[in-house]
């Protein structure tokens, strides 16, 4: 049996799987921090973004990533060779009495690496939500860039036509399994490292968005993918003219865009390209900066300068990063921890709301 609980203090670089129709890579990462929360009933159940995944052996150990932009389940496990494998914990089989082998292998191409393994069958316990006989990936081989990233694994919300190997997601499970009282998840990005982000399953929380709801209908059911008019700045239009398509992605950092797009939305914001090609604002300027608006399906949800601006040791930076030719807009964490975000499986939707 694999059991999914809450992790206390562990950050996360967050990546993004490969697009089918272009390749797109970035090398921007943010770091978040899951905190424990206490809250459990029998149907509806939370998690902080990054959770602890291990077999009945306490020393058996795998923090995955929760991402809406993917769709499988995978951990390491003792059948990897890869160096990658070397620096995470390895999910052993032998531990397990309700493990199962498949037939069938699996290889998932991200933007920053890739993993090939076996599929298997496993009791996976999410936050106390227990789904028999789920299907997962135990990797047998993981790209170099793997070896970097803080979580061993990462558990996909997407939609079932796109995983790989034809992969039940976890949350169909649920689903289907009857172990929620409605079928959606919720996640809370929080904006404090030390307060921890949410995941919510089977329920809407009041406690973490104000304000109303604004409910926006899938224009496609692969990714959880919406509808965008456009960008603007100052009222003016600055991105997405005429219209285009974006998904909402907890597993990507940053607010992904075409070149063009995001070159001129940086513009606009008053960034500026360094000595080393890097995008940078003055740190004193933030407070004087414009807000960025985005219209989604005829609502708009702007953002802050103070949310869309990224501070690190080496100065800070805007949070718009470039996806070259790729015309999909992504909605990471920039966005997500601005707006409260409901993914609902039930009406194909997605609600946003004023995050606290």
């Amino acid at each position: 049996m694999l059991t999914c609980k809450r992790l206390a203090h562990i950050g996360s670089h967050l990546y993004r799987r490969l697009f089918s129709i272009s390749t797109y890579q970035t090398n921007d990462c943010s770091v978040h921090t899951a905190v424990l929360l206490t809250y459990s009933t029998s149907l509806f159940h939370r998690l902080p973004a990054v959770v602890l995944l291990w077999s009945d052996f306490h020393w058996n150990t795998s923090p995955v990533i929760f991402d809406t932009g993917s769709s499988n389940l995978w951990v390491p496990s003792v059948y990897c060779s890869s160096q990658a494998c070397q620096n995470h914990d390895k999910f052993n089989p032998g531990l397990s009495s309700t493990f199962k082998l498949g037939s069938k292998t699996v290889s998932i191409q991200y933007g920053s690496g890739s993993m090939t393994g076996k599929l298997a069958y496993d009791t996976i316990s999410v936050g106390g939500i227990s789904v028999t006989q789920q299907i997962f990936g135990a990797s047998e081989t993981e790209s170099p860039f793997m070896s970097y990233m803080v979580a061993d694994g990462i558990l996909g919300l997407a939609f079932p036509n796109l995983a790989a190997s034809g992969a039940t997601p976890i949350f169909d499970s649920m689903m289907t399994q009857g172990l929620l009282s409605q079928s959606l998840f919720s996640v809370y990005l929080s904006r404090n490292s030390a307060e921890g982000s949410v995941v919510s399953f089977g329920v809407i929380e009041p406690s973490y968005y104000t304000g109303q709801i604004t409910w926006i209908p899938l224009s496609v059911m692969t990714f959880w993918q919406i509808t965008m008019d456009s960008v603007t700045i100052n009222g003016n239009t600055v991105a997405c003219n005429g219209g285009c398509q974006a998904i909402m992605d907890t597993g990507t950092s940053m607010i992904v865009g075409p070149t063009d797009d995001i070159k001129n939305m940086n513009y606009w914001a008053g960034a500026t390209i360094n000595q080393y090609g890097y995008t940078t604002v003055n740190c004193k300027n933030i407070p004087n900066m414009p807000e960025v608006t985005f219209t989604l399906n005829g609502n708009t949800f702007t953002i802050p300068a103070s949310a869309y601006t990224i501070q690190d040791s080496y100065g800070c930076r805007t949070g718009f990063s470039n996806g070259g030719y790729q015309q999909l807009w992504i909605l990471g964490d920039v966005f997500i921890r601005q707006y409260y975000t409901i993914f609902d499986r039930d009406n194909n939707r997605v609600g946003l709301a004023n995050a606290v």
